[in-house]
């Protein structure tokens, strides 16, 4: 009999979340390889890679690979904080356009369905999305990251007064979109754990979760429920960022810690996740988001605090066991 956990866990190390589909049938094995976006030589090197790995769980076991690259499934990072208020809208923008500077293949998904603040973050405020049948395709915002809101369907300044499965519809309809070669959508979750965070589990289950917290005791009690919801959910922790983590006073440019300094961290190692970092309390990330340029397209200090909090993601996402670097 075919061990195929054995020959999964084998494959899983080297493939880095491009096999799916592994079955058994008549003493052989076939698997779905996902080949988008390589070019024919690394397509070849990882079919023998994987032929390689598995020959040796099961080397007389006949393999079969298929090799796809017609529909890519984004994976989804949902970054989420247990009250609002945090700066997590202002952290999903920024780590999108992050990753995208940083040549991964990023969108963002504004899943803040009763509170959308990301048209206003990316500068797509009066920008409607284009649409084939009932999908919609993603609308080009700051950074040329690929985007979609109901902020932009709905009217500016509407109240969206939606019971929980219309607003777990609308949410699909975000994420069931053309998303073309996007491989990772940063998915900015309303605050708390409701029926938008369930439908996104249930539904559209994400590969981690970032979540945000400013240094106060008060930020970080609700921060540690997020984080039990994900556990409950089985979605593993990316990381915590502690936001608004000192003020840089704009004409000496003295740090300064009105909201405390240093507990996101000291929660992440007592909670035993990693720390992705810390974003100042800057007056500029406040003009430049109001403006529609989120702050990681410059290249001052707090654009490189993005850009390190990114690289951190990118790097468990691409090898999730190998964890945060």
């Amino acid at each position: 009999m075919v061990d195929i956990d054995k020959i999964e866990i084998a494959v899983a190390d080297i493939a880095h979340g491009r096999v799916s589909g592994i079955r058994e049938k008549d003493g052989a094995v076939s698997m779905i390889v996902d080949v988008a976006g390589l070019d024919p030589a690394s397509r070849d090197a990882l079919s023998e890679k994987i032929k390689s790995v598995a020959a040796a769980v099961a080397p007389d076991v006949p393999l079969r690979l298929l090799q796809t690259a017609e529909r890519i499934v984004p994976k989804l990072i949902a970054v989420a904080s247990g009250k609002g208020g945090v700066g997590k809208s202002t952290l999903s923008a920024n780590l999108a356009v992050a990753m995208r500077r940083a040549g991964r293949a990023a969108g963002l998904v504004d899943a803040d369905i009763y509170g959308p603040s990301q048209t206003r973050l990316l500068g797509l405020e009066g920008v409607k999305p284009e649409a084939e049948g009932k999908k919609m395709y993603p609308t080009p915002g700051a950074g040329g990251v690929p985007f979609l809101s109901m902020g932009q369907l709905a009217a500016p300044g509407q109240p969206i007064a939606w019971r929980g499965p219309m607003a777990g519809q609308a949410l699909s309809q975000l994420v069931d979109a053309h998303w073309g070669d996007v491989r990772e959508i940063v998915v900015d979750m309303p605050p708390g754990t409701g029926d938008i965070q369930l439908s996104m589990i249930q539904k559209h289950k994400p590969v981690g979760a970032v979540i945000v917290s400013t240094p106060q005791d008060l930020a970080l009690m609700d921060a540690t429920r997020a984080i039990g919801f994900f556990n409950q959910a089985q979605v593993p922790i990316i990381g915590l960022v502690e936001n608004m983590a000192g003020y840089i006073c704009p004409h000496c440019g003295e740090v300064s810690d009105p909201f405390g300094r240093g507990g996101a961290e000291a929660a992440a190692a007592e909670l035993g996740i990693p720390f992705l970092g810390r974003i100042p309390l800057d007056i500029s990330v406040r003009l430049a988001s109001d403006a529609g340029e989120p702050p990681a397209l410059g290249d001052g200090p707090v654009a490189g605090a993005f850009a390190d909090i990114a690289k951190r993601v990118g790097n468990w996402l691409d090898d999730p066991k190998g964890g945060v670097r």
